[in-house]
């Protein structure tokens, strides 16, 4: 899988993308009709502390493409949210697919 990786207002990281290429590679490994990832980090001005540390994940696979995006205080845990979302539409598009 080709994943690209995009920062908005954010310092390019190694250790965030080698975080979420493993990530990723699990979920390719279930899944192997993926075609391709975009990864979008965005740093956000918030008022609240909890938040404004954005991870946006796009992954291209037959049919409709599947997002997700999870606001946090930080990248890993917006990474972690994003991704666990990511699984959960996965799995539903599988059961789809296999049901036909």
């Amino acid at each position: 899988m080709d994943i690209n990786f995009n920062y908005v207002h954010v310092t390019a990281s190694d250790r965030l993308e080698d975080l979420v290429t493993k990530k990723l590679e699990k979920l390719e490994n279930r899944y192997d009709w993926i075609v391709r990832g975009e990864v979008f980090f965005k740093k956000e001005n918030t008022s609240s502390p909890e938040t404004g540390m954005i991870c946006e994940i796009k992954l291209s696979a037959p049919g409709q493409n599947v997002f997700a995006s999870s606001n946090e205080k930080a990248f890993e845990m917006a990474i972690t949210n994003t991704v666990d979302d990511i699984q959960r539409q996965l799995q539903k598009k599988k059961e789809k697919m296999s049901a036909r």
